[in-house]
Parts: structure tokens; sequence; C-alpha cells
């Protein structure tokens, strides 16, 4: 199976907007609105990031602004309603990603833990930028005919080679046509084929497929 061509170094944004802990609550508003981003980094030294202030985390000041928490979950919520700056509204420590993490990797992350941007960070937490969920969509902008050529190189020519396969590839989605006799190849071309990066989807139209002991 080939592995993932695409990590997050290849999608991130390099450039990245990020805050110290002395930046005030209304400059980060200013700055998530300026940049239209939903969530900055907190950077303390020379660039070590120390925790992330999210939408989530600036929205008890409104949540809270007439009414106390009443539940025990909305404790951790509600202190942050009185925090002015950074280092009483980040959420820390903060939720990171290795720039050579997988999409794969940087995507189960985000799911897991429910925020939509990562900062990534080096060996020794220093930002180097930051990915968020539209990056990593980006991988089903790659066209047709380059995931064609991939898959014909790394997929069929590593587990069938001299098999007479056709596929065609159209919007992502991959249909794989003609015999196959061995049917324990099916999970393993299906596996490998959806692991290309960009691959939507994996249609089999294979004729003629029965047991290797057959």
């Amino acid at each position: 199976m080939p592995a993932s061509r695409y990590i997050v170094s290849d999608v991130m944004t390099h450039t990245a907007i990020a805050i110290g802990r002395e930046a005030s609550y209304k400059e980060i508003v200013e700055l998530m609105h300026a940049w239209k981003v939903s969530a900055v980094p907190v950077l303390e030294g020379e660039g070590r990031v120390v925790g992330v202030v999210s939408e989530a985390d600036l929205l008890p000041k409104e949540e809270f602004r007439r009414e106390e928490p009443h539940l025990p979950d909305q404790l951790d919520e509600a202190s942050k309603a009185g925090g002015v700056l950074a280092e009483d509204l980040m959420s820390s420590p903060a939720v990171t990603v290795h720039p050579d993490a997988t999409i794969a990797e940087a995507a189960r992350i985000m799911a897991r833990r429910h925020v939509k941007r990562l900062p990534v960070v080096n060996e020794v937490g220093m930002l180097e930028g930051v990915v968020s969920r539209s990056d990593l969509l980006k991988v089903f902008l790659r066209p047709d005919e380059e995931l064609a050529e991939e898959i014909r190189q790394a997929v069929l020519t590593e587990l069938a080679p001299g098999l007479p396969l056709d596929f065609t590839v159209e919007e992502g989605v991959v249909t794989l046509r003609g015999p196959l006799h061995d049917r324990a190849l099916l999970p393993l071309l299906a596996r490998a084929i959806r692991a290309v990066e960009g691959v939507v989807d994996v249609r089999m139209e294979l004729d003629g497929a029965v047991s290797a002991g057959a």
C-alpha cells in the first residue's frame, strides 16, 4: 500500500497569526475578525506555543453576562467570562500537531479534540504554522489525471502487475474494472486506492472474482 504523499507541512499556512499572553480580549476579537480565523495560538519567549484562544473561549463573556452558571460543567466556561487577557482566556496546554504528521493524523486530532485549527509546532514546541480544516481538504483539489497516475504507478503496479485491469477517475471517484480471479486482492486494492490522498470513493466493477483456492 502506498504511503501518503501529503503531510501537514504540505498544506498548512506557514504565516500564522499569533498573540502573546498579554493580548487583551478586544485585541483578540479584532485580530480574529480582521484575519477571519476562529482561533489564535498564544506564544511566549521566542515563539513557543503555550495555549490557544478560540471563539469558544471568548463566548462565555457574552453567555454569562447576565446570569450565573447553574450546572457543574459550566463552571470552567464561566471562569473565562471574567478574563481580559489571553493568559486568562486560553485553553492550555494547546492541542498541536507536528509538520511531518499525515493529513489523516491531523484530521483525527481535530475530530477527537473538537477543534477547527491546530498550531503546527516543531520538536521543541516552537510555532511553524497553522493547519485548519479547510487546509486538510486541499488534497481533494488534486486533478483526476494526477490521481490516476499515482494509482497506476503506486497501486496497480505493486499489487496487480500484469493483470488486465482498467480504471477511471471522475471527480475523485475511482472505478476499477476488469477480470479479477483472486478474491483476496479485492480488499487490498480498495484500501490501497482509498489511501491515495484526494480519492473521494472507490467502486469495484470486477468480474470473475473467485477465491484463490478455487
